[in-house]
């Protein structure tokens, strides 16, 4: 099997590369993304390995088709950069569901912690030898209301971590698990509770149609005035706009994002000794009470393994002829048409 590797990083090379010593497929790596300007190397490989930035769109569909590339592997859990209905029955698609909850959990309550006590300011004062207490007050996460936004494998690990602190927890999701909030202890609400009565508010739920945008100007109105907000999922969940007016307003006290709804361009790229074209992004930077990271909360040497031995594995059994058993794709049914895992 020949493995055409798109947007390389070289944490991705080091761990595909140690993994690959069992698999022994023939790996080319390319440090530009897969998009129509670039498909046309892709002559000659058996299947493409991607990331969330490639933009798979249908003409890049057609192209690997055309090109006689079988599977587009998929080194994530995200999905929405792939045009489902130009492969659907020509090409399949694989990707890796679930790589690290844990590591992507664990980053979200360090956002939380750091957020609240300051603890990024309080490391560059001390290096600038200044031992000032002046505005780095936090506040007790112990009988605070944490609102959890979709419940699915990482919100329910950072919901496990929160009951250590001692936080009272809601939580909203489409598909409640009740027998979820039995274990662990947390109490599902409708949207307009949970936005009313949470000091945080953490967002776990997928990009879709109904979540796009899904916190704006109406829902930030509808929360506690100083409320925390946690994003480590997808940044359209987010208006931006309306963020920076909540921030403004005080309405919203602070905000930690792992992810921005225009990151493609400037996330995973070294832009420090260049202009930054995107104001809304430098403005967000610029407010005190805002913390910005590169999507970087998947980022553990245990997710990278999982990433890699997952998708080797799936190339393994697409070049044995065995079922794909992390494949997804567009089905229709009496219910309408869904990209879907494949079971």
């Amino acid at each position: 099997m020949k493995i055409a590797f798109f947007d390389t990083k070289p944490y991705d090379q080091q761990s595909f590369d140690t993994l690959n010593k069992v698999y022994g497929f023939e790996i080319d790596y390319f440090e530009s993304r897969l998009k129509k300007s670039s498909v046309s190397v892709t002559v000659g490989y058996d299947a493409v390995c991607v990331f969330v930035r490639d933009d798979i769109n249908s003409d890049v569909v057609n192209k690997l088709i055309e090109n006689g590339v079988k599977l587009i592997a998929l080194r994530c859990a995200g999905y929405n950069n792939v045009d489902f209905e130009a492969a659907q029955d020509k090409i399949k698609v694989v990707r890796v569901p679930a790589y690290s909850p844990y590591a992507v959990a664990e980053f979200c309550v360090g956002l939380m912690m750091t957020l609240n006590r300051k603890l990024h300011k309080a490391y560059t004062r001390t290096r600038e030898a200044n031992f000032a207490l002046e505005g780095l007050t936090g506040f007790d996460i112990h009988e605070k209301t944490i609102g959890v936004i979709g419940t699915g494998k990482i919100a329910k690990i950072f919901m496990r971590i929160l009951k250590g602190f001692g936080a009272k927890i809601i939580a909203y999701d489409i598909y409640p698990d009740i027998e979820a909030s039995d274990e662990l202890g947390y109490e599902y609400v409708d949207l307009d509770t949970l936005y009313k009565c949470s000091d945080i508010i953490s967002l776990h739920c997928p990009l879709t149609q109904d979540t796009y945008h899904m916190i704006n100007h109406q829902s930030i109105e509808k929360m506690k005035k100083g409320v925390m907000l946690l994003n480590t999922g997808r940044g359209k969940l987010i208006d931006t706009s309306a963020l920076i007016d909540g921030l403004k307003s005080r309405k919203i006290g602070s905000a930690g994002l792992d992810v921005y709804e225009e990151e493609e361009g400037y996330f995973y790229e070294d832009f420090s000794a260049k202009v930054i074209d995107d104001d809304t992004l430098s403005r967000l930077i610029m407010f005190p009470n805002v913390l910005v990271t590169s999507h970087q909360a998947f980022l553990t040497k245990e997710a990278l393994h999982n990433i890699a031995e997952t998708t080797l594995e799936s190339i393994k059994q697409l070049n044995e002829g065995q079922k794909l058993i992390h494949e997804i794709a567009y089905i229709c049914d009496e219910d309408g048409c869904e990209v879907k895992d494949i079971k």
